[in-house]
């Protein structure tokens, strides 16, 4: 549950700042008239996500007959949500400087055009967090069917980012952005790590991979699986007491080398980016008043 919470707290912040740089650019243009395209193209960008989790939800348990294809199409999910995640965290390190005035260019262009346009290009900016939110959540709670546990702490991480993002906005909470975005980010590494060690294993079930039976290690005498800290290790990064050998060397071949990539850009970056998400009259974020407060890219 922990893992999907901060899946939906990151992804819907992301989010929650893109809607908002929509919106304050709209107030300080006086264009308040097309905030309705905005939230049209948001709220379908929401419906279509919801569809999308739900038809890879349908395809998994009802299209697929055969243990060996289930597995298979889990795999492939699994691998599919790592690099997504992988390319998000990285993404938004490097697009943090120029992620609000491309918004605002892409606005621009589009009020020029008409409603369907603005309607269009909110769509285009929420839908990709919508998608990749979809994907990732359905790799990381694979091993929870039937438990609405896990869709629910997706869902309240989601509700935690849109509030949030409002006092943001409003200027009623002051977060550091940056080290918001650095700690969510290292955090989502170690759970992307373990949806691989998952997507292998998968794999191995599906007899695409060998050595389904050759065990790196079993240590299910100190770490029983059905105690409460061996679920809650499980569900947050899928360690489990008797890993097989391909499992663990993807595991740990994938976490060293990126969570080393993501930290040492952090302590190089040294010139400040700022993300404008609020108007003037409405009130602007601590990311707008103190650049140390902002997203800071690689």
């Amino acid at each position: 549950m922990f893992a999907t919470y901060l899946i939906g707290l990151r992804e819907g912040l992301e989010a929650t700042l893109v809607v908002s740089i929509l919106v304050a650019f709209l107030v300080k243009s006086q264009r308040r008239d097309r905030l309705p395209q905005v939230w049209a193209g948001v709220g379908l960008a929401v419906a279509l996500s919801v569809l999308f989790g739900w038809l890879i939800e349908y395809t998994s348990t009802t299209l697929l007959a055969r243990s060996e294809d289930r597995e298979l199409f889990e795999a492939v999910t699994s691998v599919a949500a790592v690099v997504f995640v992988t390319w998000m965290i990285f993404w938004m390190r490097r697009a943090a400087r120029t992620i609000a005035k491309e918004l605002r260019g892409r606005l621009t262009e589009a009020l020029a055009v008409g409603s369907l346009a603005v309607a269009g290009m909110a769509f285009l900016a929420v839908i990709r967090e919508g998608l990749e939110t979809a994907l990732i959540f359905y790799s990381a709670a694979q091993g929870a069917s039937g438990d609405t546990g896990p869709l629910l702490a997706l869902i309240g991480g989601v509700v935690t980012s849109v509030v949030i993002g409002v006092l943001l906005y409003a200027s009623a909470l002051k977060i550091n952005l940056t080290r918001f975005f650095a700690w969510t980010g290292a955090l989502l590494i170690l759970v992307a790590a373990g949806i691989l060690k998952y997507g292998v294993h998968d794999f191995q079930e599906a007899g695409v991979l060998p050595g389904l039976n050759n065990l790196a290690f079993d240590i299910s005498g100190v770490l029983d699986p059905s105690t409460w800290y061996a679920a809650l290790l499980a569900g947050m990064f899928n360690i489990t007491p008797a890993p097989t050998v391909l499992e663990m060397v993807a595991c740990v071949a994938y976490a060293v080398p990126v969570l080393v990539l993501f930290l040492l850009p952090a302590r190089r970056t040294a010139a400040p980016s700022t993300v404008d998400t609020a108007a003037p009259e409405a009130g602007r974020t601590e990311a707008d008043t103190d650049p140390a407060t902002a997203p800071q890219p690689a």
